[in-house]
């Protein structure tokens, strides 16, 4: 019968990321040797000879030795189970041991990740680890895939840009990243978008953005990202000050999110661009997010294109524009804004001395919207305006008499509209 120190030193994993554990253990297996792990309880047949809770009296004088050799086991095994849960990908980025500190590159640690996560190394990643950026734009890593090169990156001190779009990561991979970016100091420019990281991933994202000072710019477009999502992401950019580029394009925030990201907005002294594009934020989330935008001392771009603020929001984005001393670009196409909002949005450009762009675009604001608008940037000696877009909007002979006028007062204004109607006045007179 072997001692168990002897059975101790046979059985204990060195690290996830060690050499020749696999085989060892599966020629183990085959041998019949005693396996001591709670995990595999279920899992031996009486031919794998007795496990640890039925053993023979005489293996128990050294039980207390073997326990806690078997839980360390136990915690090192844990991070090759893709269980999804708020702490398995902690484990697996502290399995990087030893081999990192000597390898910077984490090439590595790279290969024996994806050994232990039986992923096939990307070739890529091998090739271009010492540069400054990393671009795996569609290469299908999945949620093991992103684990894996998680692991080198958490060391890696050479890539300084990190492009992850369109990976299908899911909530695990984007929560193995996360972690990753919680220690990485290196990386500024990170692109998660198109990974179908979900509320799961965006806590992730939320919990790196409270701790990492590093970040300047992140990508989260096309996440499908809910309002429960915001409610993650919100406090944490009250809390970060580094970030000044944020895209959560193309998701599924609604009016719940634009009321939490409102908030979040007007605490926030960070961030110098944002874009919320492509959502379905509306009604009340509108005129909050409208208020948040208000109070906000650091954004100077903000792109809020085919949402729904309608009417109710572009009268709340007047007021914003009263207040706010330092935007300079606004995007609000595709909003369903009557005329009658952007007169009302037009009276925040009135006295605004800031602004230098506005898009309106494909908005039924109709001529009386446009004119409106322009007339009140005629009326502000202190505008800064340089570019209108009223891109597929049609003008009328009013419009561009005072198109006219605007270029001697405002030489270096810009305005794109859908045409003017002169010819269909014609033909229907």
């Amino acid at each position: 019968m072997v001692n168990g120190k002897k059975l101790a030193e046979e059985t204990a994993m060195p690290s996830v990321l060690g050499d020749d554990d696999a085989g060892a253990e599966s020629e183990k297996l085959q041998l019949g040797e005693p396996r001591a792990s709670w995990t595999e309880v279920g899992v031996l047949g009486p031919e794998d000879g007795p496990s640890s809770l039925h053993g023979n009296d005489q293996d128990r004088g050294e039980g207390e030795g073997e326990e806690e050799d078997e839980e360390e086991e136990e915690e090192e095994l844990g991070g090759e189970e893709p269980v999804i849960s708020d702490e398995d990908y902690d484990t697996d980025l502290e399995l990087g041991g030893k081999e990192a500190a000597y390898d910077p590159s984490g090439q590595t640690s790279y290969m024996e990740a994806c050994d232990k996560l039986q992923v096939v190394p990307a070739s890529y990643f091998l090739r271009h680890v010492k540069d400054s950026e990393l671009n795996m734009m569609h290469r299908g890593l999945g949620p093991q895939g992103a684990k894996a090169l998680a692991v080198p990156l958490v060391t890696n001190t050479s890539i300084l840009r990190l492009n992850l779009r369109d990976n299908w990561m899911e909530g695990l991979g984007g929560a193995a990243i996360a972690e990753m970016l919680k220690e990485n100091c290196y990386i500024t420019d990170a692109d998660l978008s198109n990974n179908n990281l979900g509320d799961y991933g965006a806590r992730a994202v939320a919990g790196m953005l409270k701790e990492n000072s590093t970040l300047v710019r992140l990508h989260l477009s096309g996440n499908h990202f809910t309002d429960r999502a915001a409610e993650f992401l919100g406090p944490a950019l009250v809390t970060n000050a580094k970030l000044q580029h944020l895209d959560l394009s193309h998701n599924a925030l609604r009016e719940q999110a634009g009321q939490i990201l409102g908030e979040a907005l007007s605490e926030n002294t960070g961030l110098r661009s944002i874009s919320l594009a492509w959502n379905s934020i509306r009604g009340r989330g509108a005129v909050l997010l409208a208020d948040g935008l208000g109070g906000n001392i650091s954004l100077r771009a903000v792109d809020l294109s085919f949402n729904g603020f309608g009417k109710e929001g572009a009268v709340a984005l007047g007021q914003a524009l009263k207040e706010n001393n330092v935007l300079e670009e606004l995007n609000v196409s595709n909003n369903r804004i009557p005329p009658e909002g952007a007169v009302r949005l037009a009276a925040g450009l009135k006295v605004n001395k800031t602004i230098k762009s506005l898009n309106m675009s494909r908005n039924p604001i109709q001529n009386a919207g446009c004119y409106g608008i322009l007339k009140s940037l005629l009326e502000n000696n202190d505008s800064a305006m340089e570019a209108l877009d009223f891109a597929s909007i049609i003008v009328n002979k009013d419009f561009e008499e005072l198109h006219a006028k605007a270029k001697d007062i405002l030489p270096a204004l810009t305005i794109n509209h859908g045409g003017r109607i002169g010819t269909f006045g014609t033909a229907k007179a």
